[in-house]
């Protein structure tokens, strides 16, 4: 059976830093110590440079599942991103559970707040810019180990050494897993009347089913 519950190693916040040439970003984000404070658009502290691929309620939080870090490690040995969390910019270091376990709609409780899945996370250049690599961004698409974004359902705080429990599942036939192939691995061709269902999916982030409904059509 699969575990219904994660354990949290680490909560990590960050603000806009120079990244390349002009470009800012705040992937680089670090543990914090202690609680701290989720509201609606995500953790306290916690910034985005570009606030149209980033930020707003469907990505608050981005979790990364740390159960991957051993997996990159085999590839990309002695790099040293991956000796502590945030290599992926993520908010949430978690293990337990990953993508093909998590389902879309999940709601988990994260400490006093309420959190769900809206969507996994879509690469973009700045993973491979960040390891220093060209293979980063197309891994993920390959391998569907692209972390999770949730939305705030009701804000509270929260600290690290804790569990998220999951406390309602909806969508059990749709793991972040398969959404993902569906929708950024190429996956949709092979099943095109998945792909129209996720583009009804209220619980889906809006701009993936924008994406589903013109892969639909």
């Amino acid at each position: 059976m699969t575990q219904l519950f994660m354990t949290i190693d680490a909560l990590l916040i960050g603000m806009p830093r120079p990244f390349r040439d002009d470009e800012h970003s705040a992937i680089a984000k670090q543990p914090v110590a202690g609680p701290i404070r989720i509201n609606w658009l995500g953790f306290a502290g916690d910034g985005v440079a570009d606030t149209v691929h980033h930020g707003g309620w469907d990505k608050a939080i981005h979790l990364y599942p740390q159960d991957h870090y051993g997996w990159w490690r085999d590839r990309k040995p002695d790099h040293p991103l991956l000796d502590a969390p945030g290599a992926f910019g993520e908010n949430i270091a978690s293990r337990g559970m990953t993508e093909s376990d998590i389902c879309l709609g999940d709601r988990f409780s994260l400490g006093s707040a309420v959190v769900e899945v809206s969507h996994g996370r879509q690469p973009c250049w700045k993973l491979d810019h960040r390891f220093g690599a060209r293979d980063v961004m197309a891994t993920i698409v390959k391998t569907a180990r692209c972390g999770i974004y949730f939305r705030v359902i009701r804000e509270g705080e929260a600290e690290a050494g804790t569990r998220m429990g999951l406390l309602e599942r909806p969508l059990p036939d749709w793991s972040i897993e398969r959404v993902f192939r569906l929708l950024i691995g190429g996956g949709h061709k092979a099943d095109p009347d998945a792909v129209r269902a996720l583009a009804e999916m209220p619980q889906l982030a809006e701009a993936w089913r924008e994406r589903a409904r013109k892969l639909a059509a």
